[in-house]
């Protein structure tokens, strides 16, 4: 089966069982009252939000992990293989690879999902504390680099300088994990960070997906494009419920699956350096927060931003949600078209 149309395949199936839950798990959310608390500290304009059903998130869970399980199976069963054809592969390392893809983001998904709980159960405005948020993060993130090592999936390619096998002794295997457990950890917050707003998140992350199938493309790697097309047609189907006015909210089930799915898909390129041009956004979402709070403490109650993440600072400007939300996009298409050039014209593919 021609690639092209695989990857079309896992768009579509993603697309319609993502939309279609919208039809089911959004009025069961409101007959559970599973409903969004917003926070005293954001817009005061946000208010109007109180209790849109939050955990939306199950939606685009359900129709990726699903549209990947049906897509490769379709692509195997027509004799075809996803792995790619690198010398230095070993047998099976590529399919391993994108099962635990699935896994690391349905994982960090199941600690957005009790944070969720937690918060709409008890009417909290906070579910776990950072502290049991970062461990349960922690656990799986380790988890996923163990499978990345014992699956051999070390080395990664660095546009205009070549690869780098980080199994050559201890202290490479070193770096390899802790610089791993950082990029995870760090992508996965960061994305976190970005669902603040009707539509963002979702809408800046179909422009990663797209940017990922385009790279399956050069690479020849047909589960990178299954993967990257379930995620594009996922987003897209619950923007039809969460655009502005939003219909349900992703909740941090969704934010943190997403997060664990861009971060196994940097992993997948060989190439997690350029998760940072690929989600310009989301570094600038973490960036606006760190700043803000490390100038407010220096300063002792000064601010840069008149509200952080960056997002808000654009709301409090007089920004309308749609707008940041497609201004965002393209400075983050932008990010993705830069990441794309370095490994076009910088790779040894």
């Amino acid at each position: 089966m021609n690639m092209s149309v695989v990857i079309l395949i896992s768009v579509v199936i993603a697309f319609g069982i993502t939309a279609a839950l919208g039809f089911v798990i959004i009025p069961w959310l409101r007959k559970l009252k599973f409903g969004q608390t917003i926070l005293d500290i954001g817009p005061s304009w946000h208010k109007s939000k109180q209790g849109t059903p939050n955990m939306g998130g199950l939606m685009f869970i359900i129709g990726i992990v699903i549209s990947v399980i049906v897509s490769a199976g379709i692509f195997v069963a027509q004799g075809e293989s996803l792995e790619t054809d690198f010398s230095a592969m070993v047998k099976n390392r590529e399919n391993i690879l994108i099962a635990a893809s699935v896994l690391l983001a349905v994982g960090c998904g199941i600690v957005g999902f009790l944070d969720d709980f937690i918060k709409i159960r008890f009417k909290r405005n906070k579910g776990l504390s950072a502290k049991q948020k970062s461990i349960g993060q922690m656990l799986i993130t380790i988890a996923y680099v163990a499978v990345l090592w014992i699956s051999h999936n070390t080395v990664w390619y660095v546009p205009f300088i070549g690869t780098v096998n980080f199994e050559q002794n201890f202290l490479t295997a070193v770096i390899f994990w802790i610089i791993s457990i950082v990029i995870i950890y760090g992508c996965t917050n960061s994305v976190n960070l970005t669902d603040g707003i009707d539509g963002l998140c979702s809408s800046v992350t179909a422009t990663v997906a797209i940017c990922f199938i385009a790279i399956a493309f050069f690479q020849q790697f047909a589960g990178l494009g299954i993967l990257s097309g379930a995620l594009l047609g996922g987003v897209c189907g619950f923007l039809c419920w969460n655009w502005n006015p939003a219909k349900t909210f992703m909740g941090d089930t969704g934010s943190l699956f997403l997060g664990g799915f861009v971060a196994a898909l940097g992993y997948c390129i060989k190439c997690p350096v350029l998760l940072l041009p690929i989600g310009i956004i989301y570094v600038c979402e973490t960036m606006s927060d760190i700043i803000q709070i490390g100038y407010f403490k220096l300063t002792h109650g000064k601010r840069i931003f008149k509200m952080a993440p960056i997002h808000h600072h654009f709301e409090m400007c007089g920004w309308k949600e749609k707008k940041i939300c497609v201004v965002f996009s393209i400075v983050n298409a932008i990010g993705c078209a830069i990441a794309y050039a370095l490994i076009y014209f910088g790779s040894e593919f």
